[in-house]
């Protein structure tokens, strides 16, 4: 499904030295361009779900390091409901003056579009893209009290016990909603979805016990996996992922083809003047080609990825087409 490609997963050192070198070769040809453009006092970078999710968590990692890069001081704002819509429709509305933009996560710019009958905005149309971020895979985690152990016991206790299982997400047509119903769909076992505004709820009552299990990012969830909180059964990309190893693969415990993933990008309303996208661009790629920033992301289990706005408008497009035929079916309001 949802996939950013990288490379095969080099040493930490070599892949922040190859980070720093691609970053450093895409700001030269625009950097004549980007350093005439001014930018406003501050910058509010709007996150469409709640505090304490994963998206806002790589929000609030990649807000003082873009301070810093820009000289222009750069603040978290969230804005929860709909599946990160209402903070994209915030921004969309916004003056393209760059004071206002919008940590895009891929649900948000590519699924919803497919499911929410009354989307205020098109991303395609009403934001600007401005810069790749970062890729990530999702893990699969149930309450420890659920009396299963691996992917084929989930099924099975799925399927002994239809009313039972439910799984949480951070709202209708999210990553985490659609893994679980591609889960559904794969294996014919049932299990009902409860959307929330955000997945730090929902990851909490995953803890608390009212929802047998979600899928969330590596990111978030790996803290309390670690602690016995959470028990993480498979990831959902075709690799195992570095910070869980031990983990195996969806493929791996028996669910074929099973590969989801995402990303986040960062976006301005449109009309955006080219010379302040390209500042900004430049400061974004510079910014993750820092080892201080890319240790800190590839440590909670993201993918670092730089890269030209035409890179994110290029992925927003095709993995909208793959969503169209993924998330068939499912509507929200």
């Amino acid at each position: 499904m949802v996939r950013i490609e990288t490379a095969s997963r080099p040493s930490r050192r070599k892949a922040l030295a190859l980070l720093a070198g691609g970053a450093l070769s895409l700001l030269a040809p625009t950097g004549a361009l980007a350093q005439q453009a001014p930018l406003p006092a501050v910058i509010k970078l709007v996150v469409g779900y709640t505090a304490g999710g994963p998206v806002d968590g790589a929000a609030r990692l990649i807000a003082p390091a873009l301070s810093q890069e820009l000289g222009t001081q750069v603040i978290v704002e969230n804005r929860p409901g709909a599946g990160g819509s209402m903070g994209g429709d915030m921004v969309a509305r916004s003056s393209p003056d760059g004071a206002t933009l919008f940590l895009g996560a891929s649900p948000t710019i590519t699924i919803n579009p497919n499911v929410q009958r009354k989307m205020a905005f098109d991303p395609m149309k009403d934001l600007t893209p401005i810069a790749p971020l970062v890729a990530y895979t999702n893990v699969l985690v149930v309450n420890p009290n659920l009396p299963v152990r691996n992917v084929s016991e989930l099924l099975a206790y799925a399927k002994a016990h239809p009313d039972k299982v439910f799984y949480g997400s951070a709202g209708v047509g999210s990553s985490n909603h659609l893994s679980g119903a591609l889960l559904e769909k794969m294996t014919g076992a049932p299990m009902a979805h409860v959307a929330y505004k955000g997945s730090a709820p929902a990851l909490a009552d995953v803890m608390g016990g009212t929802l047998s299990m979600m899928f969330d990012i590596i990111a978030t969830s790996r803290p309390y996996i670690a602690s016995g909180k959470v028990r993480a059964l498979a990831v959902t990309s075709p690799q195992r992922n570095r910070m869980l190893p031990d983990v195996p693969t969806m493929i791996e415990s028996g669910v074929p083809g099973y590969d989801v993933g995402g990303w986040f990008g960062l976006y301005g309303p449109a009309r955006m003047d080219p010379a302040l996208v390209a500042r900004i661009n430049a400061a974004a790629n510079k910014m993750l080609a820092r080892e201080d920033l890319s240790a800190r992301l590839l440590d909670q289990g993201y993918d670092v990825w730089v890269g030209r706005p035409d890179v994110l408008a290029a992925k927003g497009v095709a993995d909208r087409k793959l969503w169209a035929t993924a998330s068939k079916g499912i509507e929200a309001e």
